[in-house]
């Protein structure tokens, strides 16, 4: 074809190859190169989620922790793991790009697993077997076992900090947002992206969690440990069909710039026309693959960075284009906080969901279900689910709203939140009959196991997948489109962020109201190591009430979101197709499905 020949074929969106050169659409990115980036992270979470999924039970069985500390050494870890993000996304996008961050990360994660694996192997690495009903009354891991034992998950952490923040974006660099039939595909990118990523979930929550509880915890961790080095091979064998983004500078410090020279300049008054605002050509911007942003009225305050007053110190003057970036990561901030809560409810998962599923009868015939394979169906439940909203719901919305995406982000999010009010609201009341029955048999005091099957759970946990559909993927795709086209990663690091906090929240809600409880509460607490003389059902409506808090507050600050301006008109293009170009949107639906 011509156009694979001439300069169209070029992307417009400023990415290159290695070297820095400009890249043709026809060679480099696209599914093609998505294909690479979607198969590492199957493998990759087969491996992260084969040590979270069970690692409550392992803190608990073989280091012989109570409840609240072992859920809370969970939530602590996976809290850090979704923390350092921030610092892999200020590497990407200010000195080493996302690809080679990327690679030094995932060494440091393959060295973690591989201790990790060591820790839980060798005898000599954790305390003597105990089969004492009271954990707490076993020996415990010496200083040396835990440290060998920490260290590696914390090493883990730190190579996930580069890893996580980098992939999905590396990801969505593949397609150009200014070519109509690629942004099309990039519209649809996360969620076939999350879709393809829980399939290692999923094996991790079936087959690894019953090699561990089974078979045992070498094997259980080996093979993950494995997955990971199979899918850091992969993701290098796709190396020459990538795009990539070339660092642009610390985000940190050009948003800083931004908010000094706002603050030394407070008294200034900002000029009615925008042109007297202080911006680079438009060349400038052109020279270093950059866009030019107008300025807007959001944040005016912000405005007085770019005024005028004679001097040229970076700190005192910035272009209406770096304070208009910082607007945006600013402006995302509220929606941020606004996802704590219902990243806490996501921690339940494999702590207080786990826990309570070893309480119950697990048994099918002669086999018994680990109880962290329930989440297995957290998995299954979003996989259906997007699939789903891609396929059915999506083309609907269009239809009426005449929006390329069906609903706006915000919107998919708020429906999310609505799933986490009706989630702990079930969860609560299943909780509910699970202590009645221990009530009814007198396994209170014994804490033995309730005579009830362990799939009365499976409510709670088929309405986190739903929720997930809705509110992790829109999230994902939220603080990736709204970051500037220089600060993806850390735009991307934002949700990781939520899901950090949300963990060390879920640790801290925990210790607070186990602490509260027993000091002034019913019996001896509503969350002890006897989940049978627990109250979680009142800690499961307490959360309920949260969510519902939560987004009434969701609901307020998204009446004041403004979304940032498109850098292409890819947009317009697919909008008009939906209002009156029906075969062209068929086209594209057609390209979407080969």
């Amino acid at each position: 074809m011509a156009v694979e020949n001439g300069d169209d074929d070029y992307t417009q969106d400023g990415t290159v190859d290695l070297k820095g050169n400009p890249v043709r659409r026809s060679k480099r990115g696209g599914w093609t190169a998505c294909s690479f980036v979607v198969v590492y992270e199957v493998f990759e979470r087969m491996a992260y989620y084969g040590i979270s999924s069970n690692l409550v039970i392992y803190l608990t069985e073989k280091l012989h922790q109570g409840t609240v500390s072992s859920a809370n050494n969970v939530t602590n870890w996976v809290g850090t793991v979704w923390m350092t993000p921030i610092l892999g996304a200020y590497f990407a996008d200010a000195h080493l790009g996302r690809y080679l961050t990327f690679v030094i990360a995932s060494a440091i994660y393959l060295s973690g697993m591989s201790v990790l694996t060591l820790a839980v192997s060798v005898p000599g690495l954790k305390p003597p077997r105990c089969v004492e009903s009271d954990v707490t009354d076993c020996k415990k891991a010496s200083t040396l076992q835990l440290a060998i034992f920490y260290g590696a998950l914390y090493t883990l952490a730190v190579g996930t900090g580069g890893t996580k923040p980098n992939i999905s974006t590396i990801g969505a660099d593949q397609f150009d947002d200014f070519d109509p039939k690629e942004k099309g595909h990039k519209l649809s990118f996360f969620n076939w992206w999350m879709f393809s990523i829980f399939f290692g979930t999923l094996f991790a929550n079936t087959v690894l969690v019953y090699i561990q509880d089974n078979v045992g915890w070498t094997l259980g961790y080996g093979l993950p440990t494995a997955g990971l080095a199979i899918s850091i091979l992969i993701f290098l064998a796709g190396t020459p069909f990538y795009r990539h983004r070339v660092p642009s500078g610390s985000p940190f410090t050009r948003m800083a710039k931004v908010i000094v020279a706002a603050l030394r300049k407070w008294k200034t008054p900002i000029p009615n026309d925008p042109k007297e605002l202080y911006e680079l050509d438009l060349e400038e911007y052109a020279k270093k693959g950059k866009f030019r942003i107008d300025s807007t009225p959001t944040l005016r305050f912000l405005n007085k960075a770019c005024v005028k007053t004679g001097s040229k110190d970076p700190w005192m003057l910035c272009s209406v284009t770096q304070v208009e970036e910082t607007k945006q990561m600013l402006r995302m901030l509220p929606i941020l906080i606004a996802t704590f809560i219902p990243s806490t409810m996501i921690a339940q998962v494999n702590t207080l969901f786990v826990k309570q599923g070893t309480t119950l009868d697990r048994g099918i015939g002669s086999f018994n279900i680990p109880p962290a394979s329930l989440a297995g169906f957290v998995t299954i439940s979003m996989l259906i689910s997007v699939v789903i909203y891609d396929r059915f719901f999506v083309p609907t919305m269009r239809r009426l709203t005449k929006n390329p995406r069906g609903i706006s982000l915000l919107q998919r999010m708020g429906i999310g939140l609505v799933f986490h009010i009706f989630l702990m609201m079930i969860a609560s009341l299943i909780e509910r009959r699970r202590l009645g029955a221990a009530k009814d048999h007198g396994l209170v005091e014994s804490g033995g196991q309730v005579p009830l099957s362990i799939f009365i759970l499976l409510p709670q946990f088929v309405l986190m997948g739903t929720a997930d559909a809705f509110l992790e993927v829109a999230k994902i795709e939220f603080f990736y489109d709204q970051a500037p086209e220089s600060m993806k990663s850390l735009g991307t690091s934002y949700s990781m962020t939520s899901l950090g906090i949300g963990n060390f929240l879920s640790s801290f809600l925990l210790s607070t109201v186990s602490r509260i409880t027993k000091k002034h509460g019913h019996h001896h607490g509503w969350i002890l190591n006897n989940l049978n003389a627990s109250h979680l059902d009142y800690y499961y409506a307490f959360f309920a009430i949260l969510n519902l808090l939560n987004f009434v507050f969701f609901l307020v600050i998204i009446k004041y979101y403004v979304y940032k301006a498109e850098v292409s008109d890819s947009m317009e293009v697919l909008e008009g197709q939906l209002r009156g170009m029906a075969p062209a949107a068929t086209d594209q639906e057609e390209s979407r499905r080969r």
